[in-house]
């Protein structure tokens, strides 16, 4: 279908295409400077005393569960109303994943009372994910962790230069994870980035992303080293130079995109306000969010009614989409059973509405006015 207002568009343009031809003139495209330069540059923007640029955001969850040794049998706690992926890696390591519900309908972020409710003598860890850029309840969390003893990793995946209490998501826990796949803020394509401020995880990790070895292709062509040696079980989890000299570019481009995304859910937020038959999740949010989407959730609804409206938007040329089927009701989730009372509504009655940095706020308005006329009528 050929839509009017797609739900995504890339931000990109010659700046992009230049740093790709040029990384490729230096004929250096696998892990190199590009990676160094980027991996700096993200860690200074976040606050954070490391990062490792990696092929994407699901290696850098692995990975973070592995270096806080979480093992098989272990239970970590995590939110249902996430990509599958944020699950996924726990049970890489062979861990049980405990499902706990979301807060409401108007925030969205893993509950902190079920999070407590669910710990176990065998929990190590909360695995929890900043949803659509709006920080879970860190001091409570954190809290919550300190007092049973848990690790705390952050799926940060939406939430580049997201704030809490004016401290960057994805520095709170012992690993922040952050993804660059070409739908989110930052878009290398396929990408991302795992950061921490511990120095010994940070070596760790390093090598964990390149087959354990103690040093990399770019040292030894710099004559740095001729030999290695494998000191720890790796991976092939590098990102190459070419998606880093796009992510360098895009991280240029980040805070007015951020600053033009908020401008645009502020618009979005006055529109629908007074439609009563929705819910604007985080609506007054008071800390800075990179407003990955925009989801709305229909009132006294179902998922036939919800995807009647999909529909309906979809026949006036506007593409939506769902901000997530909830994880435990697929089927290789099912035996891990829970009762998400919440996140099953969220699932069955959400609705993901464009934004990004080129919608124009007459294009809102559009959308707004096409919505109000589709629960209307639907």
């Amino acid at each position: 279908m050929d839509y009017k207002i797609l739900l995504f568009d890339l931000n990109f343009d010659q700046a992009e295409e230049d740093a790709v031809v040029e990384t490729v003139r230096s004929k250096w495209i696998s892990t190199g400077p590009r990676n160094a330069e980027f991996e700096n540059k993200f860690a200074e923007m976040l606050g954070a005393k490391h990062a490792v640029a990696l092929s994407n955001c699901t290696v850098a969850l692995h990975m973070a569960l592995l270096l806080n040794d979480i093992k098989s049998g272990d239970e970590v706690i995590c939110p249902s109303l996430t990509f599958v992926a944020t699950v996924n890696a726990i049970r890489y390591v062979n861990a049980i994943p405990v499902f706990a519900d979301v807060r409401s309908m108007e925030d969205l972020t893993i509950d902190p009372d079920e999070i407590e409710k669910k710990i176990t003598p065998r929990t190590k860890a909360i695995m929890l994910m900043h949803y659509g850029g709006f920080a879970c309840d860190m001091k409570r969390i954190m809290d919550i962790a300190e007092k049973h003893n848990l690790k705390i990793i952050e799926d940060a995946c939406h939430g580049p230069m997201s704030e809490y209490e004016g401290k960057k998501l994805g520095t709170f826990g012992t690993f922040g994870c952050f993804s660059f796949f070409s739908n989110k803020n930052i878009s290398t394509g396929e990408g991302g980035m795992i950061i921490t401020n511990d120095d010994t995880l940070h070596e760790k990790a390093k090598l964990i992303r390149s087959h354990g070895m103690t040093s990399l292709s770019f040292d030894r062509a710099k004559g740095h080293s001729t030999e290695y040696d494998v000191i720890e079980l790796g991976y092939n989890y590098r990102m190459d130079d070419i998606r880093a000299s796009i992510g360098i570019v895009q991280l240029d481009k980040l805070s007015k995109d951020l600053e033009i995304r908020a401008t645009l859910r502020q618009r979005y937020e006055d529109n629908l306000r007074g439609i009563s038959q929705i819910i604007l999740p985080f609506s007054g949010y008071k800390y800075f969010s990179s407003n990955y989407i925009f989801p709305v959730i229909l009132k006294d609804s179902n998922v036939e009614k919800r995807d009647r409206v999909r529909e309906f938007l979809a026949a006036e040329g506007i593409q939506t989409s769902v901000h997530y089927p909830a994880v435990h009701r697929f089927s290789i989730y099912k035996q891990f059973s829970a009762s998400l009372p919440r996140t099953e509504y969220v699932a069955d009655n959400l609705i993901t509405l464009p934004m990004f940095s080129k919608l124009t706020s007459e294009q809102v308005d559009l959308i707004c006015n096409t919505l109000e006329e589709a629960v209307r009528t639907c």
